[in-house]
């Protein structure tokens, strides 16, 4: 028979103890919590703190409260754009000392969640590695899309929460002037090794910066700045004016000579680029035009796999097109679209009653419509979504460029686009997930300019009108971006030039020859830009079809938009698995 053990050897625990002990086990059983989630988490939270404070811009951005979340100091950086061979050096032992670590990593050990994160970081890894040797291929300057574009903007928006980031915007425009000197050194590299922009790109950034500049009394920071300090409380009136006096020296001093030095710099190097044409025409392009794909898109289709899959999508968008107009020829002419006379604010009401049957529902979520400062008008979007910190998930703000006179079918897509179903409605509910920050540092813009181009499809079933109407113009839009991102990657990869350009367009009744320039040029500006909006739409409609496939008749539509959600953004390729489907499907 078998001994029980010696009561001797037993010690009396309270009973309080017992209980809450079986409550820990159970916690940790049912949340999977184990030592390799700890020893994983611990290393996220320590990359993404490392990832967060490298740029000031980032840090706030990203975290309303940096002490809450053990962040108590913080350099004031906007970044670094040396190419030196100790940056390139540093960065490589990073990476490698990440690879290390994580190849230590029992994944069998994890969480699900923790096996998801683990699953994302290194097919990061695995794409910057891709990039390797490229270095030159980045561009920081484009007429469209350039830090000195984004900056004024970025400036502007910088929330003053706190006397503290009062300071720290002041200590941001101190640094501009390295910030610039540091981007323009990069330049004459790309320069000197037959990477720098064709004169076109250059005259166009030169153009935007002495626009910039050409009135300094009136630079729309001045005027913005003001109107953050007015409306900050805490500040007696002698802060207020001091800030106000060094803000004007600040400006005078730094961001004019840096914007100036910007246009003198590029001046000189003008004629140097000897390449006319996309990615294609340099050398490593193709490889950097890959790892965009990778890395911005978020895809690890081949470019043959993407064009086939946008060809296919022409040609059935065509067909329906077609199918309609056939049908009633009068659509043709039509212009019947009666929530052209609503407001923006109505707009957003009706939206979201309209995506209650295909959409989950969101809690109560304030926001507010802004318009953009006119004298920004000139460099900003139609229309944006200001994205609001993680850890706080508000204000949430659309702007609104009163300067696209949008109305209409337009204006009210814009802002489904922007606002529900789109960029606020999927940030939003990502957020009240409470995911980890670290998810944060890996957002493929595929995921979240393809989702809110998704989403559009449904906004123009939204509108009041002609459902053959609607229908036509949601097609009519999807064939635009589908032609912009065949081009894109007939330019970029296949290294098409204008000529070629000008006849894929002439066979779709484009045939003015300064459109094509423009678009042309454009795309050559903005490699991959088109398709992290259109081959994103297109991944989403895909995988969609392939879950409808495998779940036959217990397919809900609500359901798969709350599955995709709430897994948030990630590389499609780990989505697909995360929903248990395949390309194939």
């Amino acid at each position: 028979m078998k001994k029980l053990p010696s009561r001797k050897y037993l010690f009396p625990i309270p009973l309080a103890f017992i209980l809450l002990g079986a409550l820990f086990l159970l916690v940790r059983f049912l949340t999977g919590d184990t030592a390799e989630d700890r020893r994983f988490e611990a290393y996220t939270k320590e990359l993404f703190t490392s990832e967060i404070t490298s740029t000031t811009m980032n840090l706030h951005y990203t975290l309303a409260d940096p002490a809450a979340n053990g962040i108590e100091e913080y350099p004031i950086s906007l970044g670094s754009a040396a190419a030196s061979d100790s940056n390139l050096q540093a960065a490589e032992t990073a990476l490698a000392e990440q690879k290390e670590f994580l190849s230590s990593i029992d994944t069998s050990k994890l969480n699900d969640e923790n096996q998801l994160i683990y699953q994302i970081i290194v097919q990061e890894l695995k794409t910057q590695e891709s990039a390797k040797g490229l270095d030159l291929l980045q561009e920081y300057l484009s007429p469209s899309l350039g830090v000195q574009a984004q900056l004024p903007i970025l400036l502007c928006e910088y929330t003053f929460r706190t006397k503290q980031d009062i300071l720290d915007y002041m200590a941001l425009l101190k640094e501009v002037p390295e910030y610039f000197s540091q981007i323009l050194d990069f330049e004459r590299e790309k320069s000197k090794n037959g990477y720098f922009m064709n004169d076109a790109a250059a005259d166009g950034v030169i153009a935007q910066c002495a626009s910039f500049i050409e009135n300094p009394d009136q630079i729309c920071l001045e005027s913005v700045f003001r109107q953050k300090l007015d409306s900050f409380q805490g500040l007696s009136e002698e802060e207020h004016s001091s800030l106000l006096q060094l803000h004007t020296k600040l400006i005078s001093s730094c961001i004019i000579p840096a914007y100036q030095s910007l246009i003198d710099g590029l001046a000189e190097l003008k004629g140097t680029g000897i390449n006319d044409r996309g990615l294609a025409g340099l050398r490593g392009g193709q490889e950097y035009y890959l790892y965009l794909l990778r890395s911005q898109v978020g895809t690890s289709d081949s470019v043959d796999t993407i064009r086939q899959r946008m060809i296919r999508q022409l040609l059935s968008d065509s067909e329906e097109m077609q199918s309609i107009l056939s049908s009633d020829p009068s659509l043709l002419t039509s212009d019947s679209i009666s929530s052209s006379s609503q407001t923006p604010a109505e707009i957003l009401e009706t939206l979201q009653e309209c995506i209650q049957t295909d959409f989950p529902a969101l809690a109560q979520t304030d926001y507010e419509i802004k318009y953009v400062d006119e004298s920004l008008e000139d460099y900003l979007s139609p229309a944006f979504y200001l994205t609001p910190p993680a850890d706080t998930s508000s204000p949430n703000a659309i702007y609104i460029n009163q300067a696209s006179s949008m109305e209409g079918i337009e204006l009210f897509t814009t802002l489904a686009h922007e606002g529900f179903p789109g960029h606020l409605y999927q940030t939003v509910y990502f957020a009240r997930t409470n995911p980890q920050l670290v998810r944060y540092l890996y957002v493929p813009s595929g995921y979240v300019e393809g989702w809110a181009t998704y989403v559009e499809s449904y906004a123009y079933s939204y509108a009041s009108g002609n459902p053959s109407l609607t229908r036509l113009l949601w097609l009519n839009r999807s064939i635009n971006l589908c032609l912009y991102s065949l081009l894109d990657i007939g330019i970029h990869h296949d290294g098409w030039t204008m000529a070629e350009t000008y006849a894929f367009l002439k066979q779709f009744g484009i045939s003015d020859t300064a459109t094509v320039s423009k678009i042309y040029e454009y795309i050559i500006e903005t490699p991959a830009n088109y398709l992290k909006y259109y081959y994103g739409y297109l991944n989403f409609l895909d995988i969609r079809e392939a879950v409808r496939q495998k779940e036959g008749d217990h397919f809900s539509l609500k359901k798969f938009h709350e599955q995709v959600l709430e897994l948030g953004p990630m590389p499609f390729d780990i989505l697909r698995q995360q929903l248990g489907v395949s390309a194939s499907q």
